[in-house]
């Protein structure tokens, strides 16, 4: 599978260039859609996600961008996804522990033409179970959209949850991008503002065996 990571700036600007690279996923940060109201859509005031469309029809591939999404007056941080022209639907941060944004409500593993894709918002890296979850929903391929990643903390949950879930992890954060494979180690890492790379989506299985006890359902008479 072929990434074209864009870490900076919007999709107009992106769609304003002369030349762009064939690949099979387009990812953008959070610059990508920028601010994203319901309503103003709905009402069709702004044409955002209609732009993230047309875009994945003329790139010929997936494309995901990073969005602050507005409902009612409420802030999430969202990740939006089209395929070929046909948009899949927007993901939300599920962990928010304070500040001005609002978790969303579940996750989502998208069936696009580049395969099985989870998607990961911002902190909810830091969150392996997050990562395990899509993995069992047959997830190919993990993407979390970041923003800025200020210390080695994000390089360190990619790792760590490509390695807990055995499925590759890709990010696209403010100025740099990365992934790491089913193994966590790091196989890419650029701080280009658009870069591409060629990323074998191998999956990593493990048999695990649990002793328990009290989990018979045998009916007792004696008691």
């Amino acid at each position: 599978m072929r990434i074209r990571f864009v870490t900076e700036g919007s999709l107009a600007e992106y769609r304003a260039a002369e030349t762009k690279e064939k690949c099979d996923l387009l990812a953008f940060g959070f610059e990508g859609l920028g601010e994203v109201d319901y309503r103003r859509e709905l009402a069709e005031e702004t044409a955002k996600l209609e732009a993230l469309a047309r875009l994945s029809r003329e790139a010929g591939c997936t494309v995901l961008s990073g969005c602050v999404t507005v409902t009612c007056g409420l802030r999430s941080r969202s990740v939006a996804a089209a395929d070929r022209g046909r948009l899949l639907g927007v993901a939300d941060m599920l962990h928010v522990s304070g500040g001005e944004w609002t978790g969303g409500a579940h996750l989502k593993v998208l069936e696009t033409s580049a395969g099985k894709i989870g998607l990961c918002v911002g902190e909810d890296l830091f969150y392996p179970a997050v990562a395990s979850t899509l993995s069992l929903c047959d997830a190919d391929l993990i993407c979390c959209v970041f923003g800025p990643a200020e210390d080695s903390i994000p390089q360190l949950m990619l790792r760590a949850c490509a390695f807990w879930a055995g499925v590759p992890v890709c990010m696209c954060a403010a100025g740099i991008a990365q992934a790491a494979d089913a193994r966590g180690e790091m196989c890419y890492r650029s701080a280009r503002r658009e870069c591409a790379f060629e990323l074998a989506c191998e999956r990593e299985y493990r048999l695990t065996t649990v002793r328990s006890r009290g989990l018979s359902r045998r009916v007792r008479a004696d008691y």
